[in-house]
């Protein structure tokens, strides 16, 4: 049974230098799936993705551990759920008290001030003046990442709107005709593999995201200018793995956005030459990609990772293997609160809004602390840092699965 709370070697879930700390046992290895792989019991992972209610069913292995009293004649799993359950509560009371404007309309403001701000962008590339011209670029690149990385991300969870059929469109323009992807992997990597494996290895342990053939130098400086040329093609190489409608709508939304771009640059900026205005497309959106990569794997990897048959229950797994960055106003605008300051308050309800993570965000981390659960912060600084120094053991060599000491 569980080590009781007062065992001091228990595991307490505190932050030290940005991590978790505990005693944790290390054993074994995994790889993450190929796209389109379904994902293990895929009938239950829609709904620790998206819905509100505890994870697996009491029969899955899942580890639980100390983190308050528990009740008497309660089984662990009882009581992992009535976490959650009762978390899910508070939260809910705070969005049915909150009007549309909060649920959406401040999202929905910052992505149409962002569609209102192309035209000044392309303008100001007419100048041949260097700050005007850099006004532009700076621009574009704010707006780029604003729709591709803020928009995308919502739609994949459809926290834009309350309707399903509107989150479909809305999908298909941000990830797709925006961002040069496929809104079926995206979505299904993100929302199904991602947040309903959270930190589990070979599933949601951001995988990824690492390339283990390059230098650390290399790797957070250097590599992230070629995100806007790897997107689309890792796009459609994915495109094998969906039905040839959705593929070839997919390839015609991602033609069109680029081209969109590219026509603009030479038609309303006035480049002259077709390299001249291919460059700028990609400054305009490498601008904000080394702290898109960063932000990646800064709040996960590094964290406890898990066996599929020996992760925590929902409200654990999410505690422990998700770490908040400091509120940022560039970033916080480009990549959404989600995705900053509030991803733990995310990964425990990712279908609601940015706005309304940073609604909940005192009740979460109020909570959290509470019930002696992990809440991890720590600072972009400090992860860059940590990251820098001990590059080969997170990024190159395959993370170590945490068993939770104590645990039978």
């Amino acid at each position: 049974m569980p080590l009781e709370d007062g065992d001091p070697a228990s595991w307490r879930g505190q932050q030290v230098n940005g991590e978790v700390s505990g005693t944790p046992q290390l054993r074994g290895t995994g790889h993450p799936p190929p796209w389109g792989t379904p994902a293990p019991d895929g009938s239950r992972t829609e709904a620790m993705a998206e819905g509100w209610e505890p994870g697996p069913a009491p029969g899955d292995r899942d580890v639980t551990f100390g983190g308050g009293p528990q009740r008497a004649g309660q089984e662990p799993w009882q009581r992992e759920e009535a976490l959650m359950g009762e978390l899910s509560e508070l939260v809910q009371k705070v969005v049915k008290s909150s009007s549309w404007w909060e649920r959406h309309g401040v999202d929905i403001s910052i992505l149409t001030c962002s569609f209102l701000l192309l035209p000044a962008g392309f303008l100001c590339l007419r100048s041949a003046q260097a700050i005007p011209f850099l006004a532009g670029v700076l621009t574009l690149g704010v707006v780029h990442h604003t729709l591709t990385v803020k928009g995308s991300h919502l739609a994949s969870h459809n926290a834009l709107t309350e309707s399903k059929s509107w989150g479909k469109v809305w999908a298909i323009f941000f990830i797709e005709l925006c961002s040069a992807f496929t809104a079926e992997q995206a979505t299904y990597n993100h929302v199904k593999i991602h947040h309903g494996y959270t930190n589990v290895i070979g599933l949601g342990d951001s995988s990824t995201w690492k390339v283990p053939f390059l230098n650390r130098y290399i790797y957070m400086f250097i590599a992230p200018l070629a995100v806007p040329i790897i997107t689309p093609l890792v796009a459609l190489d994915l495109l094998r793995n969906v039905e040839w409608k959705a593929a070839l709508r997919t390839l015609c939304c991602m033609f069109l956005g680029l081209y969109c771009h590219y026509w603009l640059l030479l038609h309303v900026s006035g480049f002259q030459s077709p390299w001249s205005a291919l460059l700028c497309m990609l400054l305009t959106r490498s601008l904000l990609a080394h702290p898109y990569i960063h932000v990646n794997i800064f709040q996960h990897i590094g964290l406890p990772m898990f066996a599929a048959d020996r992760k925590p229950k929902r409200i654990h797994l999410m505690s422990l293997g998700v770490l908040n960055l400091p509120r940022n106003a560039l970033l916080d605008w480009s990549f959404g609160h989600s995705l900053i300051s509030c991803h733990v308050e995310h990964h425990l309800f990712p279908s609601l809004s940015d706005n309304m993570c940073l609604k909940i965000k005192p009740i979460v981390s109020q909570y959290l602390k509470q019930k002696k659960l992990p809440y991890n912060e720590d600072t972009y600084t400090s992860r860059l840092r940590l990251f820098l120094q001990r590059y080969e053991e997170l990024m190159v060599h395959a993370p170590p699965i945490t068993e939770l000491v104590g645990i039978q």
